[in-house]
């Protein structure tokens, strides 16, 4: 999958693909949900129709986190996937082109005509697929009416996509953030198509876990929230190997943490894994994350999640 990272490269990439032709959608695609893939098996059922590519734009930050971080008070959405998850998904979907738009304020204040002429008109769309309720440019001005305008003007079939829904509920982002949050996992399974996972790589800690016996992997996090927190049962994927163990996700009061981090004991595993990459399945919640008094409490207590998971995972 080729990447445009940004309106800056639209040049390059048309001197590289000068006669491509596209179908393609506009979205933030947090997830990459049954919603999300139904409109992707459109783009590439049109794209091979028409002998053109399938191209993805999506932004980065979204637009909600990056009003969100700007006013006082405000807690940005929690994140289903980083961007280079999301970046991973969309490739492994057989995505042909992905165009990368930085939500800055430049791309806040572009009016919809701006945007049509500065970003649109580059690629060479033969289809675009969009909801009828897609909004965008400045003030949110932009709708489906005058997208379908452009696209006659400019030989571009402009198509609204059918909603997809589960127990007569619309699949959504939202929807599945809310599953997360209330650790409802087998619902966010059917909602995405797949178990809810993380990956990241393995960096170092404080090895506070390893001086209680109770070794621990701490995962590189993203900026943006997740939407889990506390103590969870988990499977954990390293290098094609499946393991069972317990994650903590959190500041980790005990031991005087204050920003969120994401570590992981492997049951009965001693091998080194610092810089290698773990994908997290988190299959039940067991507690919510909470300050002992001291790490003598903390290890009793661990010990306890660990024999708890142990049953869960069987």
């Amino acid at each position: 999958m080729y990447l445009i990272r940004g309106i800056g490269n639209i040049e390059a990439f048309k001197k590289k693909f000068p006669n491509q032709t596209m179908s393609g959608t506009i979205g933030n695609f947090d997830g990459l949900h049954l919603g999300h893939q139904a409109i992707l098996n459109q783009v590439k059922e049109k794209a091979k129709a028409s002998s053109s590519a399938s191209l993805v734009f999506f932004t980065e930050p979204h637009a909600s986190e990056y009003f969100a971080l700007r006013q006082d008070n405000i807690v940005p959405p929690p994140r289903i996937c980083p961007w280079r998850e999301k970046v991973k998904l969309l490739k492994n979907f057989g995505i042909d082109f992905a165009f990368f738009l930085q939500f800055n304020r430049s791309l806040k204040i572009m009016t919809p005509e701006l945007f049509l002429d500065q970003v649109l008109s580059q690629v060479n769309l033969k289809h675009l697929i969009v909801g009828d309720d897609f909004r965008f440019g400045a003030q949110r001005a932009g709708d489906f009416e005058l997208l379908t305008e452009w696209g006659l003007q400019n030989d571009t079939e402009v198509i609204s996509n059918s909603t997809v829904s589960f127990q007569d509920e619309r699949i959504s982002s939202t929807r599945i953030r809310s599953a997360l949050l209330e650790s409802d996992f087998k619902l966010a399974e059917q909602l995405l198509g797949r178990p809810y996972t993380f990956s990241g790589k393995v960096v170092y800690g404080q090895q506070i876990g390893r001086s209680i016996g109770i070794p621990t992997a701490n995962l590189w996090m993203p900026s943006q929230r997740l939407p889990i927190a506390g103590v969870y049962a988990v499977k954990c994927l390293i290098e094609g190997q499946i393991h069972k163990g317990i994650a903590n996700m959190g500041i980790r009061p005990t031991v005087g943490g204050t920003k969120p981090v994401l570590e992981i004991h492997i049951f009965d595993f001693d091998a080194t894994v610092y810089g290698k990459r773990l994908t997290i399945e988190f299959k039940n919640k067991l507690r919510d994350e909470k300050k002992f008094d001291n790490i003598a409490l903390l290890k009793e207590q661990i010990l306890k999640d660990i024999s708890k998971a142990k049953k869960i995972l069987e």
